[in-house]
């Protein structure tokens, strides 16, 4: 099981979207694939509970999480071959720890925990709760809101990751993503470059 919650080896610049539910990920995250033109990879979760309820509102359970996690890190590894230099990930496995601390009195299975401060990732997009509640079938908890942002960031500052809070409009939101990324890109190449050198 800890194998298949693995990251393969790629060279690619990584990018997480991290934070609340109704913060705008998955809209920056496909911006963020259009304006790389590369792929990016969906929040598993949202397919994995809509099967499992078919479409009746019930609770994510505590057991769901490993196998959301196995999906998740499946559609990652799947994804990063058919990227660009970028790939953009709509969550990752701190994303769904957070979740698990939150909604389970503070439990985490150890081998989500393991995966978790082990995959690594060039770049956290932490996205504010300044966007309006959108509610749907899976999101619930809109009086939580900076309590869950709150946590998101606690947990990147814990785990020592790097990242940019990003608030304000779409636009501003994507400018000051993609100037982050390109960033992160330029420092790449002249490292490519200055190892390679004759």
């Amino acid at each position: 099981m800890e194998k298949k919650l693995r990251q393969k080896p790629i060279n690619l610049v990584k990018v997480v979207l991290f934070g609340p539910e109704s913060t705008g990920k998955t809209t920056l995250s496909k911006q963020l694939a259009h304006h790389y033109h590369t792929v990016w990879a969906p929040e598993y979760a949202r397919e994995y509970l809509q099967k499992k309820w078919n479409n009746k509102r019930k609770t994510c359970e505590a057991e769901d999480l490993i196998p959301i996690a196995i999906g998740q890190m499946k559609l990652e590894n799947t994804l990063a071959k058919k990227a660009d230099k970028v790939l953009i990930c709509d969550t990752d496995l701190l994303e769904t720890k957070v979740y698990s601390e939150e909604f389970y009195g503070g439990f985490v299975d150890e081998t989500l925990n393991k995966a978790a401060n082990e995959n690594q990732y060039d770049l956290y997009l932490l996205t504010y709760i300044d966007t309006p509640w959108e509610a749907d079938d899976l999101r619930d908890r809109p009086e939580h809101r900076l309590a869950m942002f709150t946590a998101f960031e606690n947990a990147l500052k814990k785990h020592n990751r790097p990242y940019i809070l990003l608030k304000g409009d779409k636009k501003t939101r994507l400018e000051n993503a993609t100037k982050a990324i390109d960033s992160i890109l330029l420092e790449k190449e002249n490292l490519y470059a200055y190892t390679n050198k004759d």
